[in-house]
C-alpha cells in the first residue's frame, strides 16, 4: 500500500510539474538594431547607446527602446507597442507608420513624429533639440513640456488633449483638431 501512494505521489508531482512548465509563457526576444532591418517581424527592437537604427517596413510585436545618444529612423513601420527614448540623439517616426502604444521621447535631441498613426500618446519631454508631431491622428494626446529649441505642431488629429507647457521657445502650430482641450503654449493650435 506504502508503495502504491509513493508511486502516484511521484505521477501526480511529475503531472503538476509538467503542466507548470507548459504553462510558463516564453520570453520575448530583443533585436539589437545598429543599421537596416527591413520588411521583418521582430518581438523587441533595442537601439544601443550610440547606435542607429533604421527601420523600414519592421512589424515590431513588442516594444521599441532607443538607448541615449543613439539614433531611429522608422519609416512604415508597424509597432504593437510603444516607441522609447531616453537621451536619445534623434528619434523619427515617419510615413505611415502605425504605433499600438505611445511615442515617448525624454531628455534627449530631436524627434519627429510625421504622417503616422500613433494609437495612444505623443509625449516629448525635457528635449534639447528641435520637435515636430505633424499630420498625425493620435488616439490620446499630444504632450511637449519643458524643451529647448522650438517645437512645431501642425494639421493632428488628437482624440485626448493637446498639452503644451515650459517650453522655451513656445511652440508653433496650426489646423490642429483636437476632441479634448487645447492648453497652455498650444491654446490657439
Amino acid at each position: 500500500m506504502r508503495k502504491i501512494g509513493l508511486a502516484l505521489a511521484g505521477t501526480v508531482l511529475g503531472v503538476g510539474m509538467g503542466a507548470a512548465m507548459l504553462a510558463t509563457p516564453a520570453l520575448a526576444e530583443e533585436r539589437t538594431c545598429n543599421g537596416t532591418i527591413g520588411a521583418v517581424t521582430l518581438d523587441n527592437v533595442r537601439v544601443p547607446q550610440g547606435g542607429k537604427c533604421t527601420l523600414n517596413g519592421t512589424r515590431v510585436k513588442g516594444t521599441v527602446k532607443v538607448e541615449r545618444n543613439a539614433t531611429l529612423l522608422a519609416r512604415g513601420v508597424r509597432v504593437v507597442g510603444n516607441v522609447q527614448a531616453e537621451g536619445a540623439s534623434s528619434v523619427s517616426v515617419v510615413a505611415s507608420s502605425v504605433i499600438g502604444g505611445s511615442v515617448q521621447v525624454k531628455q534627449g535631441g530631436a524627434a519627429t513624429v510625421e504622417s503616422s498613426h500613433i494609437k495612444a500618446d505623443i509625449q516629448y519631454d525635457a528635449n534639447g533639440r528641435h520637435l515636430k508631431a505633424n499630420d498625425n491622428r493620435v488616439g490620446g494626446s499630444i504632450q511637449v513640456v519643458g524643451n529647448r529649441n522650438g517645437a512645431e505642431i501642425r494639421r493632428n488629429r488628437v482624440d485626448g488633449n493637446l498639452q503644451c507647457k515650459e517650453n522655451r521657445p513656445a511652440p508653433t502650430g496650426s489646423a490642429n483638431v483636437v476632441d479634448g482641450n487645447k492648453e497652455d503654449q498650444c491654446r490657439g493650435f
